[in-house]
């Protein structure tokens, strides 16, 4: 049991330094606020955004261990209102910048403000990956979407293209299922990668067509999206489809941009870090989507905060 009170040092607004600053509040941030304050130390979380991070995108989340199933905002705020209980303090900022001394980690916010502390955890998540295919930018908001759970409304009753083959694209196209009329998947290679019981829901569904070996060329429209031509990468061949709606879910982008020649990150932009979660730099660590792995999930994260916590409250305090 902690002898001291868990609240007393998250009321106080004023504070500019603490023992371990978390730069994003996914849940790996967020578990890693909870394991430092369990560890006796005093946390901070900075996010930009909402509490929870890309968590709140996802519709139903099936496989976090004790619930059959929960909504992916639900699970979001349940896990920082934990944090929150613990005395975890939470900034509302984007981190535009860090300093990396040996002895103390300082995170600049874009209000210009300093937060120090002794060890540093990066759990900034990642982004969607765009196609960078010609009229994507033009057409972002006024068709083409990133997101089922924000945007599946506008959709209703319509006839769209899902783009991807994985987990993400085929979750979000089974959530869209419910929404909208019928959905071809574009995937660039000859087979989905997806879980085999995901690509059974959907194929289940009765509402899905499938294209493979295909990449998208174009995206076309007047002032809302109206078609998409693709490329067969085998016969080299181009094909137009007439839609209503674009959905991309190829894969993700980290946020590691304000970390460029701070730490070394890979070939990706994911940060490299060891079992413990700490990078090649000492008192700095990497959780959740931002680190390179293999696996990426909700539960992965979590478990990567509470390593990086763990680990850091014995080596360094």
């Amino acid at each position: 049991m902690i002898d001291f009170d868990l609240k007393s040092f998250s009321e106080n607004t004023d504070v500019e330094e603490y023992d371990v600053v978390i730069i994003g509040g996914g849940p790996g941030g967020i578990t890693a606020g909870i394991y430092t304050v369990q560890a006796g130390l005093r946390p901070v979380v900075i996010e930009k955004a909402i509490e929870g991070g890309m968590m709140n995108n996802t519709e139903l989340v099936e496989n976090w261990p004790g619930t059959n199933s929960i909504r992916g905002m639900e699970l979001s705020e349940k896990m920082a209102d934990h944090a929150k209980e613990f005395g975890v303090k939470f900034i509302g900022a984007e981190v535009v910048d860090v300093k990396t001394k040996e002895d103390k980690k300082v995170a600049i916010l874009d209000n210009g403000k300093e937060i120090k502390g002794k060890v540093l955890i990066i759990s900034t998540g990642s982004r969607p990956r765009l196609l960078n295919s010609k009229g994507e930018k033009e057409f972002m908001g006024k068709g083409v979407s990133y997101c089922a759970t924000c945007d599946g409304h506008f959709f209703k009753d319509k006839e769209i293209i899902v783009v991807g083959g994985g987990n993400s694209a085929l979750d979000e196209a089974l959530f869209l299922t419910k929404i909208v009329k019928k959905i071809t998947v574009v995937q660039n290679l000859a087979y989905l990668t997806a879980d085999k019981l995901l690509q059974k829901k959907l194929s289940d569904t009765g509402k899905v067509d499938y294209i493979f070996s295909s990449v998208v060329k174009e995206i076309k429209g007047d002032k809302f999206v109206n078609k998409l031509i693709i490329l067969n990468t085998e016969t080299n061949e181009e094909k137009e489809l007439d839609t209503e709606g674009i959905f991309v879910f190829v894969g993700l982008s980290p946020n590691t941009e304000f970390l460029k020649d701070k730490i070394p990150l890979n070939k990706w932009g994911y940060i490299e870090a060891d079992e413990t979660m700490e990078t090649s730099r000492k008192g700095i660590y990497a959780v959740g989507d931002v680190r390179s792995k293999e696996i990426r999930q909700i539960v992965t994260a979590a478990a990567d905060g509470a390593i990086a916590a763990s680990h850091a409250a014995r080596k360094y305090f």
